[in-house]
């Protein structure tokens, strides 16, 4: 059956027919606040998809996902008590700790890479040819202009020198790359593979090019700490019900296929197996929580303009490696994949 809202606001009804030792701690629903209003055509997506093939229910822990626009509304939406975990970017936890949430803490990321590419005309040829040419941002300092500079200055060249183009958010700017109106621009591959019209288009950096050129952890799913001291055991359920679905569908990529078609019934099916083959180093199938990755990426974020301003936070002050640990002491390590180094 495909996936509806209408299954999320029925979910309370359904957990009443769980007996009480079903769940790992309580017949409270755990509340997963993420920023799509349909399953993404990213790794991300394993949140949703652990909910509706049941991930959550057998790890015990009853999942109630709410569904808002964008990470500011996520962290409003936890901040207030109306979620336990909420899929942030690493930007914008390390800027509300710094800001005064100081109990919020980063415990698992269910997407090791950046699903990013960078799309231009095909008289861009190469990223040298981006010099003078209409590059397309969400907006000065944003994080898909920040990243990109850092790609292209990895390839040797200089994003400053493109005509930079603020356009906002990325279907935005891949309509406006289709269209004529900029020379290239930043998107997901979902984005990209989903484009009706792509003639006189190419891809000037790959997928995985990209990531070369900016190994960061992109979002985390982030716990106050009075979740972390009052339902431990909820939060280790989530963690671990993450890491069986990524580590199931990375063995069968068909699984994601299958299960997004039933999810978005109008997706391509022809679409979704050219993704799933590119994220095929892409699923958090240790929790995505290395360190070293994680320190990289805060050490970076603390280089850029939007946080010019901000002191530096010591990696115990906005992670906590515990949850995802647990998980790895139950299910074990994979090697080849996201590191758990600690």
């Amino acid at each position: 059956m495909p996936f509806k809202l209408t299954h999320l606001l029925a979910l309370p009804f359904l957990l009443m027919a769980f007996p009480a030792d079903g769940l790992a701690q309580s017949e409270t629903p755990f509340r997963l606040i993420v920023t799509h209003l349909e399953p993404p055509l990213v790794p991300n997506s394993v949140m949703d998809l652990a909910l509706e093939l049941g991930y959550f229910e057998r790890e015990g822990v009853a999942v109630e996902l709410v569904r808002v626009q964008q990470t500011p509304s996520a962290l409003a939406a936890l901040q207030a008590g109306d979620g336990e975990m909420a899929n942030i970017g690493v930007d914008a936890l390390l800027q509300a700790i710094a800001a005064g949430a100081t109990d919020l803490r980063a415990v698992t990321s269910p997407n090791t890479s950046l699903p990013f590419l960078i799309a231009a005309r095909q008289e861009i040829g190469s990223v040298a040819d981006l010099a003078g040419a209409r590059f397309g941002v969400g907006r000065i300092g944003s994080l898909d202009h920040s990243l990109s500079s850092l790609v292209l200055n990895s390839m040797g060249a200089d994003i400053e020198q493109s005509q930079i183009v603020t356009l906002g958010q990325p279907n935005v700017r891949a309509q406006a790359l289709a269209g004529g109106q900029i020379d290239a621009t930043t998107m997901s591959i979902g984005t990209w593979l989903s484009l009706p019209e792509k003639a006189g288009l190419h891809v000037l950096v790959d997928q995985d090019a990209y990531f070369a050129g900016a190994p960061l952890v992109n979002k985390v799913n982030a716990v106050p700490n009075h979740v972390l001291q009052q339902r431990p055991e909820d939060v280790a359920a989530v963690v671990r019900a993450l890491i069986r679905i990524s580590r199931d569908i990375r063995n069968d990529p068909q699984l994601w296929v299958d299960a997004m078609t039933e999810a978005l019934p109008d997706a391509d099916r022809a679409v979704l197996t050219d993704l799933v083959s590119s994220f095929d180093a892409s699923w958090s199938v240790n929790g995505g929580m290395s360190a070293r990755a994680l320190g990289y990426t805060a050490d970076w974020l603390y280089g850029t303009e939007d946080f010019a301003d901000t002191l530096p936070l010591r990696p115990k002050d906005w992670v906590d490696f515990g949850p995802v640990d647990a998980a790895l002491e139950t299910l074990g390590t994979l090697d080849g994949m996201d590191p758990a180094d600690r």
